[in-house]
């Protein structure tokens, strides 16, 4: 589960099967989890939520949409030696 972000007890993450999928990051405090979709220009969409009031989910959007730099590099560092199709075609790496 390799850690882009942690501010206080909120771990922003992805896990290492998560490379066949479009960018994303998971967002974790305590029992609370939620995912947002990354799509650069066009902002972020909010895939799952598991216990995150709608204020906690705003605050947390902002932060992913202000780190979307460090989210999208690590994820790259991270997936690079990927074989699967779905992470190069989305990525332009064919």
């Amino acid at each position: 589960m390799p850690t882009v972000l942690k501010i206080g007890s909120v771990i922003f993450f992805f896990t290492s099967y998560d490379c066949n999928e479009p960018l994303h990051i998971h967002i974790a405090d305590g029992s609370k989890e939620c995912k947002y979709w990354l799509k650069g220009n066009d902002g972020i969409i909010l895939a799952d939520n598991n216990g995150f009031s709608r204020n906690e989910l705003l605050k947390l959007g902002r932060i992913v949409i202000e780190n979307y730099q460090l989210i999208n590099k690590s994820w790259d560092e991270h997936c690079k030696n990927s074989t699967k199709k779905e992470y190069k075609k989305d990525h332009g790496k064919q």
